[in-house]
């Protein structure tokens, strides 16, 4: 159900109506956005090959790579979140996020989470190369 403002009603789910000119099937073109969560939206922007070692270290030792990129949000690294809450913020969110991989590790959990953290690092770092804005 459209709204007045163009939107779907569904901007909590990130889905949106976008005006554009008649399309060949006369229908709406739809735009989704993924909502990204506190934990997700801080994994920070690194440089590809330093994104590439921590998706090395997280695929064998859990929540290490994980560990590693905080530190790089001290260091300059870009995040979502950065400049809603701050480089400390962002720091001890990651710093948690590592923890929470390492926890859960034993249950196999956190070790499926840290080699999907670790590809969505080399995905930001392989937009941040190509230019593309950091939207996955």
């Amino acid at each position: 159900m459209a709204q007045k403002d163009g939107s779907m009603g569904g901007d909590s789910l990130g889905v949106k109506a976008v005006p554009t000119g008649p399309t060949p099937g006369g229908g709406v073109v739809v735009e989704v956005r993924e909502k990204k969560g506190p934990l997700r939206a801080a994994i920070p922007t690194m440089p590809f090959p330093l994104a590439v070692i921590c998706l090395f270290l997280n695929t064998f030792i859990p929540g290490l790579g994980t560990f590693i990129s905080a530190f790089t949000v001290l260091c300059g690294a870009r995040s979502d979140l950065v400049a809603e809450r701050g480089a400390c913020c962002v720091f001890w969110l990651n710093v948690a996020a590592a923890l929470i991989q390492i926890a859960t590790a034993v249950i196999m959990v956190g070790w499926i989470m840290s080699i999907f953290w670790g590809m969505d690092m080399v995905i930001l770092a392989s937009y941040r190369d190509q230019g593309v804005p950091q939207d996955v």
